[in-house]
């Protein structure tokens, strides 16, 4: 039997939750409660559309023109994001992971990022899926199999989905009093900003979103015993919650705007970050696994 466009499918449940991870790119393709989409689905033969749900490794986000220094070393990265010139969520997103394990439950997925042309690094990328009565946890984990030592960041790409009607209908809560700044035309990083400079991209009381534009990384985050949540919500009380650990100081957020008006801002992504954009150039927050050392973050979305 050939695999459907996404990859293998690993269906996974618990209690109230229903999930369904696609192999490639180790994506959380679907994410229900009772019924209910907490994220935007695809379908399992479909390319997937807009990094749905895919896991991002050994970077999040865009590296300025796919060029940095590490090591004493020049490397130029292949540009995945063609119309802005940059370096865009990794290289692992269309990589088909290995089933290490799979339960009613959990799933663990692997892959190993070869050494290539702007990333001469051996990394293993693990992901493990599980959901519980309390939601669905992802953790990945790089560990660096080569003998040199390798920049590293990750992160998921969930659009989250608060329940009927779409971004400009929600209510945002995102505990974060920093902003990244970012070009018009790009997106290329510019400074961190306190969000009472900027207004319109100030979540920390709960508001609606409207017709405001957000594709911007948030830091500075308030937590509550080294935990930050965001919190997506309807008028009628119902959503989403995403929460995070330390591990995360970054989280991007993203409107998912588009030029066709059946698929933009249908769902909020909310991306949880080990560090901001181009972090293989600015160094803040980066991850620089040594030989054998592995790092490991996590994040977590249930219904409200």
């Amino acid at each position: 039997m050939t695999d459907p466009r996404s990859g293998r499918r690993l269906p996974i449940a618990a209690g109230r939750y229903q999930a369904e991870i696609a192999s490639v790119g180790a994506t959380l393709r679907a994410l229900t409660f009772d019924g209910r989409d907490l994220i935007v689905p695809f379908e399992a033969d479909q390319v997937r559309p807009a990094y749905r749900g895919v896991t991002l490794a050994p970077w999040p986000n865009r590296i300025v023109d796919g060029r940095y220094a590490f090591a004493d070393a020049e490397h130029q990265l292949p540009l995945t994001e063609p119309e802005r010139g940059q370096a865009l969520h990794g290289l692992v997103c269309w990589a088909d992971f290995a089933t290490q394990e799979a339960t009613e439950d959990r799933v663990v997925l692997t892959t190993v990022i070869a050494p290539q042309v702007g990333y001469p690094f051996r990394v293993e990328v693990q992901v493990e899926y599980r959901v519980t009565d309390a939601g669905l946890t992802q953790t990945v984990t790089g560990r660096n199999l080569g003998a040199d030592a390798a920049p590293w960041g990750t992160g998921p790409h969930p659009y989250l989905v608060a329940g009927a009607g779409g971004v400009d209908a929600w209510t945002l809560m995102l505990p974060a009093s920093e902003v990244l700044t970012v070009t018009p035309d790009r997106l290329s990083p510019v400074a961190v900003h306190p969000v009472v400079q900027h207004p319109e991209w100030d979540f920390r009381s709960a508001r609606r979103i409207g017709d405001t534009f957000i594709d911007h990384a948030f830091t500075e985050l308030t937590r509550t015993d080294g935990i930050a949540e965001a919190r997506l919500v309807t008028d009628s009380g119902e959503g989403v919650a995403m929460t995070w650990d330390e591990r995360c100081p970054w989280v991007q957020v993203h409107t998912a705007d588009t030029p066709d008006p059946a698929t933009s801002r249908r769902g909020l992504a909310v991306e949880p970050m080990t560090c901001p954009p181009d972090a293989f150039n600015s160094g803040v927050d980066l991850v620089v696994l040594e030989p054998g050392v592995a790092h490991s973050a996590s994040w977590s979305i249930r219904a409200l």
